[in-house]
């Protein structure tokens, strides 16, 4: 079994053989510049993995692998647009650094790029991972719409926001992991549990993401702390905590919520975040996160493989749950 750097590794180096110094410029240098950011690679590396599980050769799956890349960061692009984020990565986002315009545009051209590389799937397997990778597209964008919504509803539920991250985030993980299984060799008995540990342990990275993103530490994080607070996201520890608040605390958060002055933007932030530590927000969080995560070691155990084979997978999910950034 290869070890995780080195499949990330072999993931940069085809990445960074992608010319997209052409023209128009000003449609395929984003490209470069968003995909040149690094990023941790989860998805290729989790196709590539599922396919070692099952087989020594994993090139069969790197085009697949590149596919899902390519694909992740076309909709952080678009992600970015409507979330208005300025910064990702620790860098200035596509739209943030040329115009809206420019990463619809180029974010477009990386979906269809992404579907080039999918067909690009060794023929055996090519009908049945391209048919998961469309539907889990379109899973995507519905997660993507319900997070939309829930930002002009009072009454979002948790099990709602958790099958809005299961669309969003999730599904992409257990496509990279079926698809790399599938081209590996392996039966659909296993392929589907390694698909089912993609959703759980997806949650509980989403879930993770979420707690950073109020507790985390913004060097590491890539990203401004505090941002969900500012924009009112229905996050799933805001959703818990609107269930939790009663009397005086209720109000506080209310009034917290109702703020959009820009120049209070960190009382803001302290104030929700004082009213999370009281409410034991962050427990709460941290226990959904380890209910999904045993729900993945699960799966990954009912795998019918050696467990020397699991072992890489099981580390990485370990890392996803434990990460800082």
């Amino acid at each position: 079994m290869k070890k995780i750097n080195e499949l990330q590794q072999i993931i940069t180096s085809e990445l960074e053989q992608i010319n997209w110094n052409k023209e128009p410029h000003g449609l395929y240098e984003p490209i470069g510049y968003v995909l040149g950011m690094g990023g941790k690679r989860i998805r290729p590396a989790l196709t590539l993995m599922a396919c070692n599980m099952f087989s020594d050769d994993v090139q069969p799956a790197v085009n697949s692998a590149l596919g899902l890349e390519v694909f992740h960061n076309f909709t952080l692009l678009h992600d970015d647009i409507m979330d208005r984020a300025d910064v990702r990565r620790g860098k200035p986002t596509v739209h943030k650094k040329w115009d809206d315009n420019t990463a619809i545009l180029s974010g477009d051209v990386m979906q269809i790029a992404a579907y080039q590389f999918i067909t690009r799937t060794p023929e055996k397997y090519l009908k049945q991972s391209l048919d998961l990778f469309s539907i889990t597209a379109a899973e995507i964008c519905e997660g993507q719409q319900y997070d939309v919504d829930f930002e002009n509803r009072d009454d979002v539920k948790a099990d709602e926001y958790l099958e809005m991250i299961r669309l969003k985030t999730a599904v992409l993980l257990g496509c990279a992991l079926k698809i790399g299984a599938w081209i590996g060799g392996a039966g659909e008995e296993d392929a589907q549990e390694l698909y089912n540990f993609g959703i759980n342990i997806g949650l509980a990275f989403q879930l993770k993401d979420d707690l950073l993103d109020v507790y985390g530490d913004e060097a590491t994080f890539g990203k401004k702390i505090g941002g969900d607070i500012l924009a009112n996201k229905k996050t799933y520890m805001l959703i818990r905590a609107l269930d939790l608040a009663e009397g005086k605390d209720a109000e506080e958060l209310t009034k917290w919520i109702n703020i959009s002055d820009k120049n209070r933007s960190e009382d803001k932030i302290k104030a929700v975040t004082s009213l999370f530590n009281k409410l034991e927000i962050k427990q709460i969080c941290e226990d959904k996160m380890l209910f999904f995560y045993s729900k993945a070691v699960a799966n990954l155990q009912n795998v019918s493989v050696s467990e020397n084979n699991k072992q890489e997978l099981r580390n990485l999910a370990e890392n996803l749950m434990y990460r800082n950034d």
